[in-house]
């Protein structure tokens, strides 16, 4: 018996049967195969997964918010779908077999060899979607924003004249443009030679802003106006600011009061607007289908095209056709609905009323729903 496992074994090593590399290549597969069960997903994903997440939320926000400022225009109602989780769950699986057989001396059927390879990749995402809804949503929706919270966005940067443009509906009972279902009202001259204005004294460092704790009324925002170390052209243009809004000259610090009419002493009254406000100003910019002007789809106050003096800065536009190159873009009513990518003041305006609407508080303060994720 053991002459016969000789002969057998030395045909299996020899050239008369098989090479003798044949030996390495089946070590070679056995390594492969159990390289990758020690292969991790997970790490790898986490970079790929992290920012196509992050930026398929970032377009679908901004999607929905041009949507529901497109559908305020045609009096509609907007809805708001908010992405309260995602999960991630990957699963991999591998799996190798070796087989084979060593015939005697003499056999017909020869030896045989074979060898597999199985592999599983499971991507299995759970996302949950709550809808905005209930009291608290339409309490931010319709209530004015905070004119502290819109004079902070001044003391991180943002321009005055943009800031106060889209969420102030007046400055101390100086009116600004609006839109309502009545019609558009174009703004006070006072108010936009003031945000001119503004913008210059506070590129210059001219204008501040602080938050005082009160027992009694809690917080209190106050503006106030500096004189030290400033272009005497600055002061003379924080000067005219003060005589435009009926502001006393002598004052530098204001108390931030929201009131649509004009403030007491040392007050300076700011008619902030709420999200919906906010939303219909910027939908009075949108380049109406003449169709849609002529079937009535709008209120006749506001259709038509965008005004000519604006015809250069904030415009969302319209057409049949899909654009090539938007920074966003809708599809509503057989048209498309959208902002150039090269419209800066448009773009800006647009990312400026998802943050308003992040500081308006508007989500859902309620229980999520449950979510069950099957073990991989």
């Amino acid at each position: 018996m053991s002459t016969a496992f000789a002969r057998a074994h030395g045909r299996a090593g020899g050239a008369a049967g098989h090479p003798v590399r044949r030996p390495l290549v089946l070590a070679a597969l056995a390594a492969t195969v159990a390289a990758s069960g020690c292969t991790h997903v997970g790490p790898k994903s986490v970079t790929v997964d992290r920012f196509d997440y992050a930026t398929a939320i970032g377009e679908s926000w901004k999607q929905q918010t041009l949507l529901n400022i497109v559908k305020l225009r045609y009096m509609d109602l907007p809805v708001f779908l908010d992405v309260a989780s995602i999960v991630a769950g990957y699963s991999m699986e591998t799996s190798g077999n070796l087989g084979g057989q060593l015939s005697s001396t003499g056999a017909i059927q020869g030896d045989t060899f074979s060898a597999g390879v199985a592999g599983k990749f499971t991507d299995r995402p759970t996302i949950t979607y709550v809808p905005l809804t209930g009291e608290k949503f339409l309490r931010g929706l319709v209530t004015p924003i905070h004119p502290r919270h819109i004079f902070s966005m001044l003391q991180s940067g943002y321009a005055a004249d943009f800031v106060l443009g889209l969420t102030v509906d007046a400055l101390n009972g100086v009116r600004n443009r609006s839109a309502t279902g009545t019609g558009v009202r174009e703004a006070a001259p006072e108010f936009v030679r003031a945000l001119e204005l503004l913008r210059d004294v506070q590129a210059a460092g001219g204008i501040g802003m602080r938050v005082d704790e009160d027992k009694a009324k809690g917080q209190t925002a106050v503006l106030f106006f500096r004189r030290d170390d400033l272009d005497p052209g600055v002061a003379e243009k924080a000067a005219e600011v003060r005589r435009l809004l009926g502001l006393p000259a002598g004052q530098e610090k204001f108390v931030l009061t929201y009131s649509p009419v004009r403030g007491g002493e040392g007050e300076l009254a700011v008619s902030s607007r709420s999200m919906l406000q906010v939303m219909a100003a910027f939908a009075s910019y949108i380049e109406v289908p003449e169709a849609h002007a002529r079937d009535g789809s709008v209120v006749a106050a506001q259709a038509g095209s965008v005004p000519a003096e604006r015809a250069e800065g904030v415009r969302i536009r319209s057409g049949t056709e899909k654009p090539a190159d938007a920074f966003a873009a809708v599809r509503y009513r057989n048209h498309w609905y959208w902002i150039d990518n090269g419209n800066l003041l448009a773009k800006r305006a647009l990312t400026a009323v998802m943050y308003f609407f992040t500081l308006a508080d508007t989500g859902e303060s309620g229980r999520l729903p449950l979510i069950t994720i099957p073990a991989q």
